[in-house]
């Protein structure tokens, strides 16, 4: 048993890098229609044969290099190298990603000369507010976090009412074959582990929803309306997606106090918490695919326009980093990518940051604690 456990895992495992290499090839075709690879264009330039020849071209090289990692990482799982597994696993996400970002920043100054040739230029800062009858939908309400708690509770019981039946080392960690290599002596405190566990996802899901909830609204002053709308119904899906997605997973966890007593193996509940974890993977790609960033994707037959309303490129740093200390905004819609990103000038987006850093290594130090 353990030996088709640990074959799940593998396949399981090596299946995350198609999913990142096939979002980060998508990306420039999710993004708005008035930005190519982090540069404010006309919409109408979505037409146009370099700026289509240069998505083409970026989805080519990222979509291969991808294939081939996929290739490779499959190709060790079914010949059982858990080594080859794990190295695919890290260096091709670690490529896909900084390699997408690095080759975004070369087709970003192409695309920086290339405005620059076409004289492409905000005549003036256009900005909008929709006003209306009906609300704009937006993301659903933060307090659906709280919905973690009683999957924590339920995994608190489960290992409170098995603690008599675990044995006094537990196991905690294993080798993809089967080889348990990781003990931990048997305290109260072992129930508290995936509890904790748990708090700290809830914790990192929440914030993510709430900076959704607290984020700028985009509305492209070309069709204020409509944009708004599709922005709105975007972060909805985030939101939900969030909620859902981070519940998969706490529930998932609840294996962990039954693989302590013995109930299931350690097998087992890797390949029921990976399951989760490639769910949550699925859930966010499609997503993407089908709202686009900010909602692009949603009303992408709008009217198109030769003009440039909107031109803020000097605040996005490396095209990815917002540093504007004229905007109060805390947080707003990534400009490469799909999500949110953070105003840099803003002190309280730093203290936000460090407060981040300390929460996690305060859980990293009473996993230690514990273990």
């Amino acid at each position: 048993m353990e030996g088709i456990d640990s074959t799940l895992i593998m396949l399981v495992t090596s299946l995350i890098v198609p999913f990142v290499g096939a979002f980060m090839a998508a990306t420039p075709y999710l993004m708005r229609r008035g930005e190519v690879f982090a540069v404010t264009v006309p919409t109408s330039a979505q037409g146009d044969p370099f700026v289509k020849a240069l998505k083409r071209r970026y989805a080519a090289i990222v979509g291969g290099a991808t294939a081939v990692l996929t290739a490779v990482g499959l190709g060790c799982a079914m010949a059982g190298a858990a080594g080859g597994v794990m190295g695919t696993l890290v260096v091709g996400s670690l490529a896909l990603t900084a390699g997408g970002y690095g080759l975004m920043l070369a087709f970003r100054a192409k695309m920086v000369a290339y405005k620059r040739e076409r004289g492409w230029e905000a005549d003036a800062q256009e900005a909008v507010a929709v006003v209306g009858e009906q609300p704009v939908p937006h993301a659903i309400s933060v307090r659906w976090n709280l919905l973690h708690l009683p999957v924590m509770a339920v995994t608190l019981a489960v290992g409170a009412l098995g603690y008599a039946q675990m044995p006094d080392q537990i196991p905690l960690h294993m080798d993809f074959d089967g080889t348990v290599n990781g003990w931990s002596e048997k305290t109260p405190l072992i129930i508290w582990m995936p509890v904790l566990i748990q708090a700290f996802m809830a914790a990192c899901f929440a914030f993510s929803h709430w900076t959704i909830a607290r984020s700028k609204r985009w509305a492209e002053p070309g069709a204020p309306a409509t944009s708004a709308l599709a922005y709105g119904l975007f972060a909805r899906a985030q939101s939900v997606y969030l909620v859902v997605g981070g519940l998969a997973v706490s529930v998932a966890m609840i294996a962990m106090p039954l693989s302590f007593m013995g109930l299931i193996g350690m097998g087992q509940t890797a390949v029921f918490i990976m399951s989760a974890v490639l769910v949550l993977c699925v859930g966010g790609l499609a997503v993407s695919v089908v709202y686009g960033q900010a909602g692009s994707r949603v009303f992408k037959r709008m009217q198109a326009s030769d003009r440039l309303l909107v031109d803020d490129d000097r605040h996005w740093k490396l095209g990815v980093f917002y540093f504007n200390p004229d905007d109060a905004s805390l947080f707003l819609p990534e400009r490469f990518g799909v999500g949110w990103t953070m105003n840099w000038a803003r002190p309280a987006v730093w203290a936000i940051v460090g407060g981040g850093v300390v929460v996690t290594v305060a859980f990293v130090v009473a996993m230690a604690a514990m273990t």
